[in-house]
């Protein structure tokens, strides 16, 4: 029997439920997953259906109900030893074996770099497709299949993907695409214990860990943001940007550009190949605009652009622009910043 023939035995319409997979980092629920929660209770809405949380790992029970709080109508708990240590293959496994018992329509999962590592894996044992990096979603009215919105072709297009003949279908967005759905404390939910079927060996085992400590607020977090281009012209362009952000309480961040040339790091990197940012302020400096730049800090609530070239597109899509040269502007800039700091606060002479 070919593999399309047992594919074509799926029946979607025995399938329902919008899950979201909750990843927990530190002992809480990662913002990528309570996200995805907001989104799943739209497309509930719309659908008529339930939102299903799934946590997986050990001693996450007691957060089953921050889930509810957040959106999820039922939550799905894998509490076990067994998942004491986060493997790929291991957690796709539990996940997939959750899908097949329990059946729901769609999967979204937070396109952290766990949930873009594992995500696969559960697409593979599902026999499905996933589609990744989504910027919206929508419902089909006829159909009433949810479609994935995302742009491709250099973000010069627009498509609308779905799922044919296969449930479930699986979805990611990168964190900080959506908002965070408000805490409520008054929600009700199911909570359901599970033993999800996994093998009993998995082919990787961890001999050591370490935790790297990051030093600075992640980019995707921070409320403030200094980024940098390629029309910075160098490396040592990022040492004066360090400086403003640092009299400004921000992050330094960069364009794919200036992460390629090796300026700066990639965990650092803004844009469509990079993070979504939701900072108060973003400051743009030396960065032309291109338009996969733009879909990263399409949620920057202020965009202050910083170029030597009027005609710039990065003009067109902020809310305040300085033309001229970055190494006479942002020292001004920060000249301007501590002589406002020193009038708030005269006894702070270093200020």
């Amino acid at each position: 029997m070919s593999i399309c023939s047992e594919w074509d035995k799926i029946n979607p319409a025995e399938y329902e439920g919008i899950w979201v997979y909750l990843e927990v980092e530190d002992g809480a629920l990662s913002e990528g997953g309570l996200q995805m929660l907001g989104v799943a209770r739209n497309l509930a809405h719309k659908k008529e259906t339930y939102v299903g949380g799934v946590l997986i790992g050990r001693d996450v029970s007691q957060l089953a109900r921050e889930a509810i709080y957040y959106g999820a109508d039922k939550v799905f708990v894998a509490d076990d030893k067994r998942f004491e240590e986060y493997y790929a293959a291991l957690y796709a496994e539990a996940l997939a074996s959750l899908a097949k018992e329990y059946k729901p329509e769609v999967i979204l999962v937070s396109g952290t770099m766990r949930g873009r590592e594992f995500t696969p894996y559960v697409a593979n044992i599902l026999r499905t497709g996933i589609t990744a990096d989504c910027t919206s979603f929508e419902v089909d009215q006829a159909a009433k299949d949810v479609l994935g919105v995302r742009p491709t072709f250099g973000a010069y297009l627009i498509a609308h993907i779905r799922t044919l003949n296969r449930r479930p279908a699986i979805f990611t967005a990168r964190p900080n695409v959506f908002p965070t759905p408000e805490k409520n404390l008054a929600r009700e939910g199911e909570i359901i214990h599970t033993q999800p079927k996994v093998a009993d060996v998995c082919g990787v085992k961890i001999i050591n860990r370490t935790r790297f400590s990051r030093g600075t607020v992640p980019i995707e977090k921070a409320k403030i943001l200094v980024s940098g281009g390629k029309g910075l012209g160098s490396k040592e362009g990022f040492t004066l940007l360090q400086e403003f952000a640092r009299a400004i309480g921000g992050e330094v961040s960069g364009s794919r550009k200036a992460v390629d040339a090796g300026w700066i790091n990639h965990d650092k990197q803004v844009g469509q190949s990079g993070k979504t940012v939701r900072s108060d302020i973003y400051f743009a400096v030396g960065i032309s605009g291109a338009v996969q730049h733009l879909y990263g800090i399409r949620e920057a609530r202020c965009v202050v652009a910083v170029n030597q070239d009027p005609d710039a597109p990065i003009f067109n899509n902020c809310d305040y622009g300085l033309v001229g040269d970055y190494t006479e502007v942002i020292p001004a800039l920060i000249k301007a910043v501590k002589k406002l700091q020193k009038q708030s606060n005269p006894e702070n002479k270093n200020a």
